[in-house]
């Protein structure tokens, strides 16, 4: 009886502890895309809470700040926060403002990698890991091919009204 209640409350301090991390549509996003890896024969990328933190950052600045006219792409920061702005443009002139959001945000030591969806209706797990999955650029991230052959070692999720973003990066994480 005493071994059922200790696993109990492990269980439920691990659902807590991830509830007060992600909704339930961003550990979708997390899930399905981990099932669409292992599919391919792919090994599980470990859930990063900084990398989580950072989408779900990234998420609330787009969906409140960001405009689809300017010459900035989804992965572009507005001023209106406590970061550096980041203006991401289609050349990747500037793609490193983006790629150091992680240490910027988060106790995450590396580069991050981040791919970006909308929506015209609310951004679900299903709409967003079907769009990337349907785009070459993004897909090569999620499989780990062409210049994203190396392992990931960590991964974060943001899903936040019309937006739904993804972080990888290569180091794990320190923060458990």
């Amino acid at each position: 009886m005493k071994n059922i209640l200790l696993i109990f409350i492990f269980l439920f301090s691990f659902s807590i502890s991830h509830a007060q991390q992600c909704t339930n549509e961003e550990m979708k996003l997390y899930n399905m895309m981990m099932q669409y890896r292992k599919e391919r024969g792919l090994p599980l990328i470990p859930f990063s809470k900084s990398l989580t933190k950072v989408a779900q950052t990234h998420v609330k600045d787009l969906m409140e700040n960001y405009d689809h006219d300017k010459a900035c792409n989804m992965h572009s920061w507005s001023s209106k926060g406590n970061w550096t702005t980041c203006c991401y443009t289609r050349d990747h002139a500037n793609a490193s403002c983006m790629w150091s959001k992680p240490s910027e945000l988060s106790t995450y030591q590396g580069y991050g990698y981040e791919i970006a969806h909308w929506s015209s209706d609310e951004a679900t797990a299903l709409s967003a890991l079907e769009g990337w999955k349907s785009s070459s650029g993004h897909h090569a991230l999620i499989i780990n091919e062409g210049m994203w052959n190396r392992a990931w070692g960590a991964v974060g999720v943001g899903i936040n009204g019309n937006y739904a973003v993804i972080w990888f990066g290569h180091e794990t994480d320190s923060e458990k």
